[in-house]
């Protein structure tokens, strides 16, 4: 009897606990595959109009006006291709950008620099330089491939209302110039909501916050971002005016020829 009044004790209870509240924990490796898909490949297509904000330690800024462009083949973690336009200033006028993303190596990148007319491939060595003049490298516009690095799980701690995993990845080659990165993963959107990079003798350098984030068609999106330099106090911020998922972009937009003459019904 009693062993009978235990087992229907547990039914009971179990029944009352929420969904979920038995599954086994996520590991380091799966929270980050979650953000990957949740940060860089929600939708089958993405295109936003795009303000970025150059911030000197003193204050001054500079802009950058631009519309970027993604398209997914394949599920999350799989090949992507970007395409980017700026508007302004001048002197980035009509400089294109795009990225061939690959799940098994480095990604392929080229920029069109207008005033050369000249195409320039991006060597991978320097896919963590500074992507025109921001705090952001080129890798960030697309992301980093998550088996780069090692994921070990941190700690859980809340930012604001949300309950956030902190994941500590650290790169597995040495030509990335931090050492360690702490990643804020939400759990209910898996969206990264801050992440800390640690310069090579250990010390705090750059410091990326989700500002602002809202669902667009139904999909949580970083509305606008900040990527700060503590070291040197230069920041960047970067705002979405638009975004849009799921507009049937075509395949040959993202191609080489178009780098030149991007076609104006998809950048403006």
């Amino acid at each position: 009897m009693r062993r009978l009044c235990f087992f229907t004790f547990f039914a009971v209870f179990a029944v009352l606990l929420p969904a979920g509240a038995f599954a086994a924990p996520l590991s380091a490796n799966e929270v980050m595959a979650k953000s990957d898909a949740a940060y860089y490949y929600p939708g089958r297509d993405f295109k936003a109009r795009m303000v970025m904000r150059l911030v000197s330690a003193g204050g001054q800024q500079r802009l950058r006006e631009f519309t970027m462009l993604r398209k997914n083949y394949g599920p999350p973690g799989g090949r992507q291709k970007y395409f980017i336009y700026f508007f302004r200033p001048a002197d980035v006028k009509d400089m294109t950008f795009m990225v061939y993303k690959y799940p098994d190596r480095d990604s392929d990148r080229w920029l069109y620099i207008p005033a050369l007319n000249m195409v320039r491939r991006i060597a991978a060595q320097d896919k963590r330089s500074s992507f025109v003049g921001s705090d952001f490298s080129y890798e960030d516009v697309s992301g980093r491939n998550v088996n780069e690095d090692t994921h070990t799980l941190a700690r859980e701690e809340k930012i604001g209302p949300r309950d956030c995993y902190v994941v500590k990845s650290t790169p597995k080659t040495a030509d990335v110039e931090y050492s360690y990165k702490l990643s804020w993963i939400d759990k209910a959107t898996y969206l990264p909501l801050r992440e800390q990079y640690f310069d090579k003798r250990g010390e705090l350098y750059k410091v990326f916050m989700a500002d602002e984030v809202k669902t667009i068609n139904g999909l949580p999106t970083i509305m606008k971002r900040t990527m700060k330099n503590v070291q040197s106090g230069h920041s960047t911020v970067v705002e979405f005016e638009k975004a849009a998922y799921d507009l049937g972009l075509p395949d040959n937009l993202f191609s080489e020829r178009f780098l030149k003459q991007p076609p104006r019904k998809w950048i403006e």
